[in-house]
């Protein structure tokens, strides 16, 4: 399972926070169990630092290629550059299996 699916799964059935100020907010708060973010993002220094508060927040962090298809898997119709799952609901599996 890709990680745009598991995005989506955890959309409709657990939460998410989109947008990199929302995300940031969460890995700060810890309430996020993944971060994902895209690696297309003009200029790179918005999204620079996610990575990097990730791994003192021990939370996994992935790198995906393109904000549209992102927003697509958060179920808005513009490109995103990253993504937080708070509560990963029946994605939890996917989740653990991307570690």
């Amino acid at each position: 399972m890709d990680i745009y699916q598991i995005i989506e799964k955890a959309r409709k059935t657990g939460k998410i926070e989109k947008g990199t100020n929302e995300v940031t907010k969460a890995i700060e708060r810890g309430t996020a169990k993944l971060v994902v973010y895209a690696g297309d993002v003009q200029p790179k220094e918005i999204v620079q630092h996610l990575p990097l508060l990730c791994k003192e927040k021990n939370i996994l962090c992935k790198e995906v290629e393109s904000r549209q298809k992102l927003g697509i898997a958060v179920g808005i119709k513009v490109p995103t550059s990253s993504v937080a799952v708070i509560e990963a609901g029946d994605s939890q599996k996917d989740i653990a299996g991307l570690k």
